[in-house]
């Protein structure tokens, strides 16, 4: 396998481990348990560990090697603030330019979100993307879709953790409330919603990390 290809299989697989919990944040990694665990070479590995650096998911450190990033409230309230603001740009554009079958995509979406199990997690943050993820190439802004790509892989990462809420009653009036914005074409409204959809999501994280 060549290079590129295999270090790519890696990131792959290490950004799975952190998302999921296997690799928990603060993790030390050493490029020897790490060509072990992946059962590859050296360049690959290093290849693999820029790449999830440039994702937010890895700090390297001059002469000390590589870690999961640390996590604190601080850093979860600017990643969120970030994403509040990105969403709500988004959203409102998106207000502007969705069609008719873009809508009937999300409310399929939406129900999906809503009757996944409870249990469920990883199916359930699936489902929750998916419906986002419509929105934001409706908007059609690139580069701010991928900033909020990589955002969303720590912030599904802090959900395994720390648990995803139960019931999902607020997220989904919500995510209601913002189909029936884009079905008006209100980009206000659509704005605001979003707005206070990421909002809750953001106090629901740092409530979940406060009891942890």
């Amino acid at each position: 396998m060549e290079t590129g290809t295999l270090s790519g299989e890696i990131a792959t697989r290490l950004r799975q481990d952190i998302i999921g919990g296997g690799l928990p944040f603060g993790t030390r990694l050493t490029l020897s348990e790490l060509e072990v665990r992946y059962e590859s070479g050296q360049m690959p590995v290093r290849e693999a560990l820029r790449q999830l650096q440039g994702e937010g998911l890895i700090e390297l450190i001059p002469n000390r090697g590589a870690r999961v990033r640390t996590v604190d409230v601080d850093f979860v309230r600017n990643l969120f603030d970030v994403r509040v603001a990105i969403e709500a740009m988004l959203t409102r554009r998106a207000a502007e330019r969705i069609q008719k079958k873009q809508i009937e995509a999300l409310e399929a979406a939406e129900l999906l979100y809503e009757n996944t199990p409870e249990s469920d997690v990883r199916a359930i943050l699936e489902a929750n993307r998916s419906f986002h993820r419509i929105i934001n190439e409706v908007a059609g802004n690139s580069e701010a879709s991928e900033i909020l790509r990589r955002n969303q892989q720590l912030v599904t990462a802090l959900w395994h953790r720390h648990g995803y809420p139960a019931p999902r009653s607020a997220p989904a009036d919500e995510h209601r409330r913002i189909i029936a914005a884009l079905r008006a074409n209100d980009s206000d409204s659509a704005e605001c919603f979003a707005m206070a959809h990421a909002t809750r999501a953001k106090f629901d994280l740092l409530e979940r990390m406060a009891r942890a």
